[in-house]
């Protein structure tokens, strides 16, 4: 039974053997590769080369220029203020706010991929243009959220650090970071009108067993379930998610 593969092997192995030295010799031509008028090798090679270098980096991107920061900040001051420590799961609240994210930023990547990343795989652009078609969906987006104060923070910081003197309109360098800050800002807002009214409850429950002696109870087993029954019975996910998401608009 074991005479069986060694034989193939064996086979396989006189067979490349007896092949003709001129196939063996032959190199391997990239310009193959590539269809006529579609570009050289090197530029696909490039192409490829940027593509894998966006995908590594696609989660820091998707945090930097999307919704996706205000949303899980949110989400996880509701599950603190709860009091909950892993219900709901990291896991369901960083897929919750991965696909509000999508829902919210659908318009901007629709134009992102008809203005940019559509003509540059159809060859009708080359790769420094499309990539100025792509970030501006995304450098709209952000203008419009970010707030002037923190704008202007960053590039006050560039001219004293950097010493440049002129700034293009929406420059990434300067966007981008002052877009993260305003959102952290409104996510540490919005978390702290979530957080506020469980905070009343666990004063009201806290203030309702002192006064009845009751000492040696945590306050936390009574709070708990009554701030799960708030939130159940005021519809709290769908008041919270469409508040979020109008955010936005």
């Amino acid at each position: 039974m074991m005479k069986t593969p060694i034989l193939f092997l064996l086979l396989i192995l006189l067979s490349l053997l007896v092949l003709p030295g001129a196939a063996l010799a032959e190199g391997l031509d990239l310009s193959a590769l590539v269809p006529a008028g579609d570009g050289t090798a090197a530029g696909r090679i490039v192409q490829l080369v940027a593509l894998l270098t966006v995908l590594s980096v696609a989660p820091g991107l998707l945090v930097m220029v999307t919704s996706f920061t205000r949303f899980v900040v949110a989400l996880s001051f509701l599950r603190s203020g709860l009091g909950l420590q892993s219900t709901p799961a990291n896991l369901i609240l960083i897929s919750l706010s991965l696909f509000m994210t999508f829902y919210v930023m659908a318009p901007t990547f629709e134009r992102a991929w008809d203005g940019g990343v559509k003509p540059l795989v159809e060859n009708q652009m080359s790769e420094s243009e499309a990539f100025a078609k792509i970030v501006e969906p995304f450098r709209d987006f952000m203008r419009a959220q970010v707030r002037d104060k923190d704008l202007k923070l960053f590039e006050d910081l560039a001219r004293d650090s950097f010493k440049t003197k002129e700034f293009a309109e929406g420059e990434i360098r300067v966007l981008v970071p002052a877009f993260m800050i305003s959102e952290l800002r409104r996510g540490f807002e919005i978390g702290f009108l979530i957080v506020l009214p469980f905070l009343v409850i666990d004063m009201i429950v806290s203030t309702l067993t002192m006064s009845m002696g009751m000492m040696m109870l945590p306050p936390t087993v009574i709070a708990l379930p009554v701030k799960i029954l708030f939130f159940v019975l005021i519809d709290g996910w769908n008041l919270l998610i469409g508040s979020l998401v109008r955010s936005y608009v």
